[in-house]
């Protein structure tokens, strides 16, 4: 059940990630995005959990998916970005 609880939030987080970080080397799809967030909750749940920010269950661990989410659209945007002509 955790799992389906990850990709559920990480679904809102990467609408949520995206409304934070609006600008035109974003991804652009509504698909990619989500699938950008829930890759973002699945990095930032394991990784806080296994660093002991947070503990599975906790509220923060919602901040810390947001973040995470940021961090993938981020990465994705300057790694797959458009070179100028």
């Amino acid at each position: 059940m955790d799992v389906v609880w990850i990709i559920v939030i990480g679904f809102i987080v990467g609408i949520i990630a995206k409304l934070l970080m609006p600008g035109k080397n974003e991804p652009k799809g509504f698909i990619l995005t989500t699938i950008l967030g829930i890759a973002g909750a699945f990095v930032a749940t394991f990784l806080g959990q296994a660093i002991g920010i947070y503990e599975p269950g906790q509220f923060s661990g919602f901040f810390g998916k947001v973040i995470g989410a940021m961090v993938v659209i981020w990465l994705w945007a300057r790694v797959f970005r458009k070179k100028a002509v």
